[in-house]
């Protein structure tokens, strides 16, 4: 793994604004090293923010290390998904969405934040370095992508009725092209009825996979434990006890297959009733496959599932077709990608905003020598 400058935080002229009002250091910006300006109340902030990044099945699998104004981000190796994700795509991203959160963190106090991905080959899980490189006032935009950060949630459980403004899907897109990625919506419901069965043969395949489904149940907490990390049961069905949700039904009476499967966690009937359809499906790509470029896909995904959720749109999140490289290719092909798919989406309006476990903060800090 080699250094590289995020994409937006590349010496530019003063703080500026990137396309999605992000402000990002300028010409000959450069961190402010050995000036401790971030203060103890601050730093606990910032990493309570990353904190709250999406990750896959909510394993968390990272840490953070504070040094001063430094504040290095760790993919956690105990997390790793070994039989679903041996290659560690899916942890990078999760670790691109914290990533995200360090850096919005940083800007809730006026800092402009320097980001590196991967910054020392020595050490293939420091994921990424986030310091200050110099003061100015949070856009907007920011503002309200921070204000989002507490009810933003993956949504498994129906969706209500309502459409997505073409305005907020056009910002989505240009956030992720800020970050190193691309949006694409798929609007031919016979591609998403095709992407829907590449779904659930890749399910059938894992579900017959005796190791992946043992790795998996870790992450389902029994009903009623103290939950703090992992997809609890209310969270598996997108309803709390007593709630319902209708059916979508085409017109024979059948269930409509519009909305793309979702994963069951080995415990076939506690998956969500499909409810109204999503109003967009989309894939988020790279044009590249490294571990750089799954960073940046975890950074334009929290990125923009903070903007969709400041106008309460929210997005239930697919992977299974993209775990194993047969059923990753069939979705490069069906989609006519150019590039590599890193996460299915399908945004839809929400009412509610069930807040997920999260780890305390403790267990997420180390120290330098650890």
């Amino acid at each position: 793994m080699t250094s590289v400058t995020h994409a937006a935080d590349r010496p530019v002229s003063g703080p500026v604004a990137d396309r999605g009002g992000i402000l990002v250091p300028g010409p000959a910006a450069h961190p402010t090293r050995g000036q401790a300006s971030l203060t103890p109340a601050e730093v606990a902030v910032i990493l309570s923010t990353a904190a709250r990044a999406p990750s896959v099945h909510n394993t968390q699998p990272w840490k953070f290390r504070v040094s001063g104004d430094v504040i290095e981000l760790l993919a956690d190796p105990d997390r790793l998904l070994r039989h679903a994700d041996p290659a560690g795509r899916e942890l990078m991203i999760s670790c691109g969405a914290a990533l995200f959160g360090l850096r919005l963190g940083m800007r809730k106090f006026g800092y402009v934040p320097f980001a590196e991905l991967l910054p020392d080959a020595s050490r293939p899980w420091l994921a990424g370095r986030v310091q200050p490189a110099g003061r100015a006032p949070a856009t907007k935009v920011e503002v309200e992508l921070a204000a989002a950060v507490p009810h933003r949630h993956t949504h498994r459980g129906a969706f209500s009725p309502g459409e997505i403004a073409p305005r907020l899907l056009a910002s989505l897109a240009v956030d992720s092209a800020a970050e190193g990625a691309e949006l694409t919506l798929i609007s031919r419901p016979a591609v998403i009825r095709e992407l829907a069965v590449l779904i659930g043969l890749a399910a059938d395949e894992q579900g017959a996979d005796a190791q992946l489904t043992a790795e998996l149940a870790r992450w389902v907490p029994r009903t009623g434990a103290d939950v703090r990390e992992g997809v609890p049961a209310w969270a598996r069905t997108g309803l709390r006890p007593g709630e319902n949700a209708a059916r979508q039904r085409d017109s024979a009476g059948a269930p409509s297959p519009v909305r793309l499967p979702q994963r069951d966690f080995g415990l076939p009937g506690t998956e969500p009733p499909d409810g109204e359809p999503p109003s967009v499906t989309a894939v988020l790509s790279t044009a590249a496959d490294t571990p750089a470029d799954w960073l940046r896909a975890g950074q334009a995904l929290h990125r923009l599932l903070l903007r969709a959720a400041s106008r309460w749109v929210f997005a239930s999140l697919q992977t299974q077709p993209l775990e194993t490289p047969r059923h990753r290719k069939e979705v490069v092909d069906l989609l006519g990608l150019a590039g590599h798919p890193q996460m299915l989406l399908e945004f839809g309006r929400a009412n509610v905003a069930h807040a997920t476990p999260r780890r305390p903060q403790a267990e997420l800090r180390t120290h330098p020598g650890n």
